[in-house]
């Protein structure tokens, strides 16, 4: 048991370290019909600056579209954990999350790591960006709304 956990907090450092490599020029632009065939909204998202701490902290785990990892990591995509709670997901963010939990029907039994040592606005960036992003349509959170939880 001991080394399931100790494999599973391995496997997630690991991946974590993925998720902040910074992407070449190259990479970074879009060709031409993308920036056609985009709606306004996908453009918005896609120079929010939730994004850029999505793909640093998030992304290896939940992965660029927000479909998770079924049966490790959960998704972030049309989910209440997400849409709807919004203190609940501040302080999973704030304080991280472990043991199970069930996501649109599927459990999901891992570890997430704590962020508190991103700053307030970077939380509420990222997860307005996470609840507005993925087929998501929900309300931002502001800054004032992360130091709320973060100073109980």
């Amino acid at each position: 048991m001991k080394f399931n956990v100790i494999l599973s907090t391995l496997l997630i450092i690991l991946l974590s370290a993925c998720g902040g490599q910074e992407k070449n020029e190259d990479e970074q632009q879009q060709s031409p019909n993308q920036t056609q065939t985009d709606s306004p909204k996908s453009a918005t998202m896609a120079n929010h600056p939730g994004k850029k701490v999505y793909d640093a902290v998030c992304l290896a785990c939940h992965m660029a579209d927000g479909s998770g990892v079924p049966g490790m990591f959960p998704p972030l995509a049309q989910t209440d954990w997400v849409l709807e709670d919004k203190e609940r997901l501040i302080h999973i963010t704030l304080e991280g999350l472990s043991g199970k939990i069930v996501v649109n029907g599927e459990e999901y039994n891992s570890i997430m790591p704590p962020n508190s040592h991103l700053s307030d606005k970077q939380i509420a960036d990222v997860l307005t960006y996470i609840r507005q992003s993925f087929g998501n349509d929900a309300s931002e959170i502001t800054i004032e709304e992360v130091q709320k939880v973060r100073n109980r």
